[in-house]
């Protein structure tokens, strides 16, 4: 999620659904570079756009795959940090870029996205080979996974969603940007109201059910306030779990070793 927010301010009544995108073409990072071993993967949306993604197999034997879904900002080569320990754990990992981010076609918008990600959800069947599916999104992954799991023909396949620092809402989280800043606090409601609000993560959790949801967020969290994370909880159904973190930055939670083994290990119990 951007901190950029009061850059809104200069766009005025543009529209602001689209400050919530800020990819990166260039790869600073390859799997290699890490250490893991990858395939490359292309593959088409919902739409016929192009989409890039790696494909990183479990060490050992797989106990299961994981679709993971990275932030609104840059690509997969800056985002692979956040699971290059779960192929290590015996997870495989599929990660992709979205349209427009990194070697994916296409101008990123929200719509354009909720069908890379269904898209994504296709390719994670073809390549896993153990039946054991998790899907994993931080921020503005976090809520795009659970805006399309709730409605996805594969949910009742998926095992346990993980949403690490995801906001209720599109509409509500520029708001409360807006009103953090003396430039934009004036200017808050009108230009929040320019937002698409008709896909809100808020109205869809309750959907997920049979599928188990971990909700992560840090208390500390400057980008998007805890609340989010906690109203979202209360909003979903059983299985259900909300991960406290403490004094971590936004998204930061699993640079943690200890955080990425028990991660791996409350996956896996969902799978069971």
């Amino acid at each position: 999620m951007c901190k950029c927010i009061p850059f809104i301010f200069i766009l005025g009544l543009t529209g602001c659904t689209a400050l919530f995108f800020q990819p990166l073409e260039k790869h600073y990072y390859s799997p290699s570079d890490l250490g893991l071993e990858s395939q490359d993967v292309y593959f088409s949306s919902i739409d016929g756009t192009r989409l890039h993604g790696w494909w990183l197999p479990a060490s050992g034997k797989a106990k299961g795959s994981v679709l993971f879904l990275h932030g609104n900002a840059e690509n997969i080569s800056t985002h692979i940090g956040s699971i290059m320990f779960l192929p290590k754990q015996g997870l495989n990992v599929f990660l992709f870029d979205y349209r427009g981010y990194g070697r994916s076609e296409g101008t990123a918008y929200l719509e354009g996205l909720l069908m890379d990600v269904e898209a994504g959800l296709d390719q994670l069947f073809l390549y896993d080979n153990t039946n054991n599916l998790a899907v994993f999104g931080q921020s503005l992954g976090a809520a795009l996974a659970i805006l399309v799991v709730a409605d996805s023909h594969h949910k009742n396949e998926i095992g346990v969603l993980v949403a690490d620092s995801s906001f209720t809402s599109f509409r509500e989280i520029t708001q409360e940007k807006l009103s953090n800043h003396w430039l934009t606090w004036l200017f808050q409601w009108p230009l929040a109201m320019t937002v698409v609000d008709e896909y809100r993560p808020i109205d869809e959790i309750s959907k997920i059910y049979p599928t188990a949801v971990i909700l992560v967020h840090s208390e500390t969290d400057q980008v998007i306030p805890f609340h989010h994370s906690e109203d979202l909880y209360n909003t979903a159904r059983e299985p259900k779990n909300l991960w406290v973190a403490k004094n971590s930055s936004h998204n930061g939670f699993f640079s943690n070793p200890e955080n990425q083994i028990e991660l791996a290990r409350r996956i896996e119990e969902w799978f069971k």
